[in-house]
C-alpha cells in the first residue's frame, strides 16, 4: 500500500534571516520524503513573498505585522491584523490539512502556530537567535518541539521540548573551499590585495552603510578593496559615491545573490549579528567584525555577537559606535594577520554543519 504524501506548513519571515533557513528546510525535507507537499505562510508584502516563489514553492500572506516598541499609531492597527491572521491561518490549516506546522521567526509565524497547535496539529518552532522573540517565548507552551542554535536556552523554553541542532544554512553559500580565484575574477578584482565584504543583512543598514560610505577614501588610501551590499534604499547613494570615486577596487550591490562568490573573495567580513549570518560566517570561517542592530526585539543581535566574542571567535563594534570606532577595528584587523588568524581559528569550532538534517530528523519524529 502507498504512503500517503507528507503536508508540511512552513511559517515565517521578514527578513532574509529568516526566509533562506526556511527554504533551506524546506529543500532537505524534500530531499528527504520525495514527495511531499510544502506550503509556506508567510506576511503580505513582506521579502518572502517574492523569495519563496522564485525557490518553487506555493506562500500565502497573512495581514500582520509587529508591534512598535514606541507610541505608535501603526500599533492601532495590530489587534485587527491579529484578529485577520488567526482567522486566515485557521482557514489555510483547515484546508490544507498539513501533517506539521514549523514556524521559523517573523510576523506571519505567530498566527500560524498558534492556531496549529490549537487544532492538534504537530508543530515545531526553529529559534535562530541566543535571546528569544516574546511571541516564540509564548508559542514554546504548546508546540511539541523546539530546536535550537545556542546552548541554556532553557531560560525561556520549556527544557524537555528543547533541541540543540544549530541554525539551518544555505550549502550552496557556505561551500566555498577552492573558490576564491573564481570569485576575484566574478567580483572584478585584483588577486594582491585585501577585500572587505560588508553586508547590512538583506534589507540593508543604514548606519554600516553611512560608516563605509564616508570612510571610501580610507580604502582607497590603504589599497583595500571592497565588495558593498547595500540594501535597496541605500544603492542609488552608494552607486553615486563609487562613481565619483572611479576606482575599480571599490564595488556596491544592492543585493548580492551569488553569496558563495563573496565570502570566497573576502579577507574580513562586516557584518550585522543576525542569527543566520552568524551561522554563515561560522560555516565559511572567516575573521569578522560585527555591528548588532539595536532596532530588533530584546537586543537579540548583541547577544548573538556576544555569544561569539565571549570565545574571541569576532570584533563587536556597537551601533552608536560606529562612525567612530569602526573603520580603525576595520584597518587594524586587515593589518594584522596573526589577530585574523586567531579570529578564524576560533569562529571555525563554533561552527554546527549539518544544522538542517538535525532539524528535519526533528521534524520526523513529529508525524503522527
Amino acid at each position: 500500500m502507498q504512503k500517503a504524501k507528507k503536508k508540511i506548513i512552513i511559517s515565517g519571515g521578514g527578513t532574509g534571516g529568516h526566509i533562506f533557513p526556511a527554504i533551506a528546510i524546506a529543500n532537505a525535507l524534500k530531499a528527504k520524503l520525495g514527495e511531499v507537499d510544502i506550503l509556506f505562510i508567510g506576511a503580505q508584502d513582506k521579502m518572502e513573498m517574492e523569495k519563496v516563489p522564485k525557490a518553487g514553492y506555493p506562500i500565502e500572506g497573512l495581514w500582520i505585522s509587529g508591534l512598535q516598541r514606541s507610541l505608535s499609531a501603526k500599533n492601532l492597527s495590530f489587534p485587527f491584523k491579529l484578529i485577520s491572521s488567526l482567522r486566515k491561518a485557521g482557514k489555510i490549516i483547515k484546508e490544507f490539512k498539513p501533517d506539521l506546522v514549523i514556524g521559523v521567526g517573523g510576523f506571519a509565524s505567530g498566527p500560524t502556530l498558534y492556531k496549529a497547535a490549537k487544532m492538534g496539529i504537530p508543530t515545531m518552532i526553529q529559534e535562530q537567535n541566543s535571546y528569544p522573540g516574546i511571541t516564540n517565548i509564548i508559542l514554546s507552551k504548546r508546540v511539541d518541539k523546539i530546536c535550537v542554535a545556542y546552548d541554556n536556552m532553557e531560560k525561556h523554553f520549556p527544557k524537555d521540548k528543547i533541541i540543540l541542532t544549530g541554525n539551518p544554512v544555505r550549502k550552496e553559500v557556505v561551500e566555498i573551499a577552492g573558490k576564491r580565484p573564481r570569485a576575484l575574477e566574478f567580483f572584478g578584482l585584483s588577486d594582491n590585495k585585501p577585500v572587505v565584504l560588508v553586508v547590512g543583512g538583506s534589507l540593508g543598514a543604514r548606519t554600516i552603510n553611512e560608516a563605509i560610505e564616508e570612510n571610501l577614501k580610507v580604502f582607497v588610501e590603504n589599497d583595500i578593496q571592497l565588495i558593498w551590499q547595500t540594501g535597496k534604499g541605500y544603492f542609488p547613494k552608494a552607486e553615486a559615491a563609487l562613481l565619483d570615486l572611479n576606482n575599480p577596487g571599490l564595488k556596491t550591490y544592492d543585493f548580492i545573490t551569488e553569496m558563495d562568490m563573496a565570502y570566497a573573495a573576502a579577507d574580513v567580513v562586516v557584518s550585522r549579528a543576525g542569527a543566520i549570518a552568524i551561522s554563515e560566517l561560522c560555516a565559511v570561517k572567516k575573521p569578522i567584525i560585527l555591528v548588532p542592530s539595536p532596532f530588533v526585539a530584546e537586543d537579540h543581535q548583541t547577544k548573538n555577537a556576544l555569544a561569539l566574542v565571549t570565545y574571541n571567535a569576532a570584533i563587536l563594534v556597537k551601533d552608536a559606535d560606529q562612525k567612530e570606532k569602526l573603520m580603525p577595528e576595520l584597518l587594524n584587523l586587515v593589518q594584522d594577520e596573526e589577530h585574523r588568524n586567531k579570529l578564524q581559528s576560533n569562529i571555525t569550532s563554533l561552527a554546527i554543519n549539518d544544522a538542517t538534517d538535525a532539524i528535519v530528523g526533528v521534524a520526523m519524529t513529529l508525524f503522527k
